[in-house]
């Protein structure tokens, strides 16, 4: 793991490289994979360096990816998750997540839940 990382990515990197020596999955690269699984995690929740100098740089290329959703941190939500928050959403808010998540990760679970 890298220096820096967080106790809690930490966590996951061992339990991610003792499971996969348990179950015999990437023979002599467990600890490889693992740290590989870690950083996409990382790079995806903004905590690498990358991450925090394109947020100082005014985030032109983070603000590419994730449009202006009404609901903050949709893109790392549980299906669970973002149906507990849509209650207080308006109409034309539904419909610009059920637009964002039908072009995207197409989710059974919140398509249904936004009445796709």
């Amino acid at each position: 793991m890298p220096v820096g990382a967080s106790p809690k990515r930490e966590r996951e990197f061992k339990k991610l490289e003792r499971d996969f020596k348990q179950e015999g999955r990437y023979s002599g690269r467990e600890e490889e994979v693992a740290a590989r699984i870690v950083n996409k995690q990382r790079a995806q929740s903004g905590e690498t360096k990358e991450a925090q100098r394109r947020k100082k740089a005014g985030g032109a290329a983070s603000d590419a990816s994730s449009p202006d959703l009404p609901i903050a941190g949709y893109q790392q939500l549980t299906v669970a998750q973002i149906r507990d928050k849509l209650d207080g959403l308006s109409t034309a808010q539904r419909k610009r997540l059920r637009a964002y998540e039908a072009a995207h990760k197409k989710r059974k679970g919140v398509l249904q839940a936004l009445g796709a």
